[in-house]
Formats: C-alpha cells, sequence, structure tokens
C-alpha cells in the first residue's frame, strides 16, 4: 500500500505543478515523489514471491501500509520545505 500511496502524492504534486506558481519548486517535489514510487515499485517487482503484489500489512516496524507510506513522505516533503525556506530566505540555488 506504501507504493499507492507515494503514486497517489506523485501525481497530485505534479497535477499541482502546473497550477501553482514556479517559487514553490514544485516539480523539485514532484522528481523527488517519482524517483521515491519508482525505486518502490523496482522494490516490489524483485522482491515478488507470489501471493499478493499490495500488500496492506508489513513484517516491520510498521505494520498498517498506509501509515508506512506517509511515514516515507514526510522526509521527501521536509527536505523540499527547507529547499524552499533557503532559496526564498538567501536566494539561493534555482532548483527549478
Amino acid at each position: 500500500m506504501w507504493l499507492i500511496t507515494t503514486f497517489i502524492a506523485a501525481l497530485f504534486v505534479t497535477a499541482v505543478g502546473f497550477i501553482v506558481p514556479k517559487k514553490y519548486k514544485l516539480g523539485v517535489l514532484s522528481m523527488m515523489l517519482w524517483g521515491a514510487a519508482v525505486m518502490i515499485l523496482i522494490d516490489h517487482v524483485l522482491g515478488y514471491e507470489g501471493g499478493e503484489f499490495l500488500e496492506m500489512e508489513t513484517g516491520g516496524l510498521i505494520t498498517n501500509g498506509v501509515v508506512l507510506g506517509i511515514a516515507m513522505l514526510i522526509p521527501i516533503f521536509t527536505i523540499w520545505e527547507v529547499m524552499v525556506l533557503i532559496s526564498k530566505r538567501k536566494g539561493g540555488p534555482d532548483w527549478s
């Protein structure tokens, strides 16, 4: 399910990126989310051993798939927010 949450976030940010001004650097956020979604998809494909492809529960520390997906998105959004704040505050690098 964490694959689905990442794909939905990537689709949503990509769609909003066409509407919102470029000063929010949504292109960078979109690329980070699509990169994460592709990496998770590759992990699912290479680790597939039969059975369900999209699982609702995990065997790790976070047992709910949706919560795991949200937990995986938090660092991505945090890094993006820091990039936007640095860019606005210092007139820093243009990460368009």
